[in-house]
């Protein structure tokens, strides 16, 4: 059985292209798959928290592969309607453009967090970054987390857009908005958007400084809203 399997940010880098074809025996397995990747491409190894998606979702390492199955390798990661809610975007992103859609008379906060390149990370001077999306994967993601905060807060009105390709200093990489009946729930709903978009969304950063550039996932450690910035929310009694 022949599969091809997506690669992206550093396991792409690693192999040297953004597709291969993988000969597998019938029944084989996401570990198996994995195995015989590391084998073939030993740089893999290098990135031992790789997984394995099928279908746009994760899997256990006993999952069966099928012969037309949409299969990727996605290192760690750090992100409708026809007013596209959710989107993975090449354009400028602002707080005005996601708040804008979920803003209803209905609702009495709208909070919304934008992420931007800045310009020291890590001890070092970054010049620009760049960011790499599975774009089908993402928006599947997307969607289950506005479904978790539908859950959580009531509320299904959540902008999510995320910036791909170059991104210079200063400007926005990701931006949210979320529209609760009431302020706490606003804040809490957008910090929790935030947070489960850097960890299940496969998507990648890299920081490029002169002479050189590194992939990295979301930096949880630092994060956005430890001490939030009153200019990047936004509330409306």
């Amino acid at each position: 059985m022949r599969v091809s399997v997506r690669l992206f940010a550093s396991v792409r880098e690693a192999i040297g292209t953004s597709q291969v074809l993988v000969d597998l025996p019938d029944a084989a397995t996401a570990a198996d798959l994995s195995s015989i990747l590391q084998s073939t491409y030993p740089d893999v190894r290098g990135i031992p928290e790789a997984r394995v998606s099928v279908n746009y979702e994760y899997v256990e390492a006993n999952h069966v592969i099928k012969a037309n199955d949409e299969v990727a390798l996605i290192p760690p990661v750090s992100g409708g309607s026809a007013k596209q809610l959710l989107a993975i975007t090449d354009q400028e992103l602002t707080a005005d453009l996601v708040s804008d859609l979920v803003r209803s008379p209905e609702w009495g906060a709208v909070v919304t967090f934008v992420g931007t390149a800045r310009r020291m990370s890590r001890g070092r001077e970054v010049s620009y970054l760049e960011y790499e999306v599975y774009p089908e994967m993402a928006l599947r993601k997307l969607r289950e987390i506005v479904v978790e905060i539908d859950e959580r807060w009531g509320t299904n009105r959540v902008a999510m857009y995320h910036r791909t390709g170059r991104i210079e200093l200063g400007e926005a990489s990701v931006a949210i908005a979320v529209a609760t009946e009431h302020r706490a729930e606003g804040f809490a709903a957008c910090q929790y958007a935030i947070d489960r978009l850097k960890e299940i969304v496969p998507i990648w950063k890299k920081e490029v400084w002169a002479g050189g550039g590194e992939w990295i996932g979301w930096d949880c450690a630092e994060d956005p809203f430890a001490q939030p910035e009153p200019a990047a929310m936004e509330s409306v009694q």
